[in-house]
Formats: C-alpha cells, sequence, structure tokens
C-alpha cells in the first residue's frame, strides 16, 4: 500500500486497525471519510501551486504519481 494512503487510511480508522500490515474492511462511514481525506489531499495539491503551468493530462498524472497510483 502507497505510504501516504496508508498515512491517511490510519487518520480514519486508527492505526490499531492494522491486521496483518493490511486495515481490516471500512464501514460506510470510514469510507466516506477516507474518500473526503483523498479528494482534500488532491485538492491541496492544486491549491498549493503544485499543478502550475501544467495542462490536464499532467495534472492527472501528478495526482496518480503522489498517490503511487
Amino acid at each position: 500500500m502507497n505510504e501516504r494512503i496508508k498515512q491517511l487510511a490510519e487518520q480514519v480508522v486508527g492505526p490499531s486497525r492494522l491486521h496483518g500490515g493490511e486495515f481490516a474492511l471500512f464501514g460506510d462511514q470510514q469510507v466516506e471519510q477516507f474518500a473526503t481525506l483523498i479528494i482534500n489531499e488532491c485538492a491541496s495539491l492544486a491549491e498549493d501551486g503544485f499543478f502550475d503551468d501544467l495542462d490536464g493530462q499532467e495534472i492527472c498524472d501528478g495526482i496518480k504519481n503522489h498517490f503511487g497510483v
């Protein structure tokens, strides 16, 4: 799992929910919280000027790269 995604997931379920290095299944509320953290992280990248002078594909690639996708 990408380290940044793991950090965001730990904000939702806490590090104590790790099971053998992997997260147990999320409940509906936790999935929504996790998705919100991912969306906020992407918005923060754009807001911080991470994507100055880039076209749409470069922005897409930058977000994917940030999350290791």
